[in-house]
């Protein structure tokens, strides 16, 4: 290589490395698209949609939403992984990108993206029919530990309601038979008919049968004790170290520069703390749970060794 050639080289080395801080720091100057991997409707399409149609004020972009459903989420995922790790396609992750890796559904890991914020939650709830020998947390465990293997409890199998009532088992050494339904509205009206003795449900598909007395409320998957059924008992005050509720949180292609993923970051933050936004979340039946970068990244790590421990329960 001649002396000219070498030093032409080097130029192009070093600005090729100013380059990336600097487009970093112009972040966004376009719009930002979010792969959510469900289809439109759904609770998270309608909670992520609020993200989108609120970000713009505190991002300094517009976010267009782009919906790539199927297989539990994993076909938008892996499409969102494959993009450029440049800040400009985000992603939407919960609870069941864990269990579909773990049960065999996926390669992907949560890990093959940057976490960047968890944003919602929608806290879970163990039902109970009203007419069960207990109604009380306490008296199920009564009751199930004196006849092992006989209760049923509704779940979608090899989901995270698979997932949630299988760590439920785990922490009060339970022993029940797991049914399958899709969703939770199926699940609760199996259990309104008489067709379950327990489910995993939310306060959206549940309160109106808990205020007929079609069903009760055993115990909540929230860290605390919640506004709309405060004589609920969370499963935390019953003895478990339990949080179970479904989060959703916004993740990017891995390797995004750290002015890119900061940005992101604190632009979510900020809208956090909007009342707007807050009102919104709440009334689709979810509570903002805004973690950062860090924050998020620790309760996914901590969740799938969970998860994984239970692989073999929750395979479907």
């Amino acid at each position: 290589m001649s002396v000219f050639t070498r030093i032409i080289a080097g130029v192009g080395l070093a600005a090729s490395t100013m380059v990336q801080p600097a487009l970093a720091q112009d972040y966004p100057n376009r719009p930002v698209e979010f792969i959510v991997p469900w289809s439109p409707g759904g609770g998270s399409d309608t909670l992520m949609r609020i993200i989108a149609n609120n970000v713009t004020p505190f991002l300094g972009a517009e976010m267009p939403v782009i919906n790539i459903p199927g297989v539990g989420g994993t076909v938008g995922l892996t499409e969102a992984s494959r993009r450029a790790a440049d800040g400009y396609t985000i992603s939407q992750v919960h609870e069941g990108l864990l269990a579909a890796t773990a049960t065999g559904l996926t390669e992907l890991k949560w890990d093959d993206f940057d976490p960047i914020a968890l944003m919602t939650a929608s806290p879970q709830y163990l039902v109970a029919a009203t007419d069960q020998p207990y109604d009380t947390f306490e008296g199920l465990v009564e009751y199930a530990q004196a006849n092992p293997g006989t209760l049923t409890i509704g779940v979608t199998l090899g989901g995270v309601p698979h997932l949630h009532a299988a760590m439920i088992a785990e922490a009060f050494d339970l022993d029940w038979r797991y049914v399958g339904y899709e969703g939770t509205g199926e699940r609760v009206r199996a259990l309104v008919g008489g067709n379950l003795d327990l489910a995993i449900g939310d306060i959206s598909s549940s309160l109106q049968f808990v205020e007929n007395g079609d069903m009760t409320f055993l115990a909540t998957g929230a860290p605390e004790r919640l506004a709309q059924t405060p004589d609920v008992p969370t499963l935390v005050e019953l003895g478990s170290d339990l949080d179970l509720s479904i989060t959703r949180g916004i993740v990017m292609p891995k390797g995004a520069p750290d002015a890119v993923r900061a940005a992101l970051e604190s632009a979510l933050m900020e809208l956090s703390k909007d009342p707007k936004f807050i009102e919104q979340i709440n009334n689709a039946g979810a509570d903002v749970a805004f973690r950062g970068q860090e924050g998020y990244t620790a309760y996914l790590s901590n969740l799938s060794a969970s998860v994984d421990r239970l692989a073999e329960v929750i395979a479907p």
